[in-house]
């Protein structure tokens, strides 16, 4: 009986095994994707443990070079001297720089320069040089449509601040290549009036010729506005105090005035606004 028995179970385990054997015969590639997939999770859980293991890695911020901007010292004497409110030079300076070994040249385009001096003519520059009649005519042409465009500005500063109206014409013809530069059209700024202050809002000034703050020039709502800045500069800083002491009328001691205080580093400064004053007939709006 127990013979019996244990080849039955003998019989059941063979017929079990062959059932087997023969499921996973049909069911093979099912067999062998399962083991893949339970291989490929055991290795992605131990690389995420490896991972979640090793120590935090130090995140480096990047530093941040901030461009100083700044606000005006508005028509408060600047701490440095009074030449930096000139433009006219920037461009004529420019190639010495950018020849010199010792220092770099400058990173903006010269067409990024504050202002020129394009629209003088060589009389207004105290030149002796041949000059086509023809480009004569178009620079004076644009400097008498300045001149109209402002004359009334002019004198109402003169009226209210004592500074002749051709000096201010004058100066703005000159500062601001006859409303053409980059300053005048983009800045509303006719004068070359910097920005000093290290703290001011959006808007308030831009940068025109390199990276360093010194090169950073007033943004105004209207030429208007620069006019005025222009006069309450002269009036409030006690270097142009001076001129004041002079006739209204006296347009060449101004701006011999304007040259000796410091307005200019150009050694031509007061030649070429008395120039100007004299071939425009500007003085006529000093009566």
């Amino acid at each position: 009986m127990n013979l019996i028995n244990e080849t039955n179970i003998r019989q059941l385990a063979y017929r079990a095994g062959q059932e087997t054997s023969l499921a996973i015969q049909k069911h093979w590639l099912k067999t062998a994707l399962l083991g893949a997939a339970a291989y490929m999770a055991l290795q992605k859980d131990m690389v995420i443990d490896l991972q979640l293991n090793r120590p935090t890695a130090a995140v480096v911020q990047p530093k941040v070079t901030s461009r100083p901007v700044a606000q005006t010292v508005a028509f408060r004497e600047p701490a440095t001297q009074a030449h930096a409110m000139n433009t006219s030079l920037v461009e004529e300076q420019a190639p010495r720089k950018a020849a010199s070994a010792a220092k770099p040249a400058p990173r903006t385009n010269v067409s990024n320069l504050a202002n020129t001096y394009s629209n003088l003519t060589a009389a207004n520059k105290g030149e002796v040089r041949k000059e086509s009649a023809a480009d004569r005519r178009t620079k004076r042409q644009k400097q008498k449509a300045y001149v109209k465009r402002f004359a009334k500005v002019a004198r109402m500063e003169m009226d209210k601040y004592g500074i002749p109206a051709s000096i201010t014409l004058a100066q703005g013809l000159l500062e601001s290549n006859v409303g053409e530069s980059k300053l005048a059209t983009r800045n509303n700024n006719h004068f070359g009036m910097k920005c000093f202050s290290k703290s001011c809002s959006k808007g308030h000034c831009s940068n025109f010729t390199d990276d360093s703050h010194k090169d950073f020039f007033r943004i105004y709502k209207s030429a208007w506005e620069s006019f005025r800045a222009h006069s309450l500069l002269l009036k409030r800083s006690s270097r142009y105090q001076p001129l004041f002491q002079l006739k209204s009328n006296d347009y060449k001691g101004w701006a011999r005035g304007l040259k000796k205080a410091g307005y200019a580093t150009d050694p031509k400064y007061a030649e070429k606004i008395i120039n100007l004053i004299e071939d425009l007939d500007l003085h006529q709006y000093d009566r």
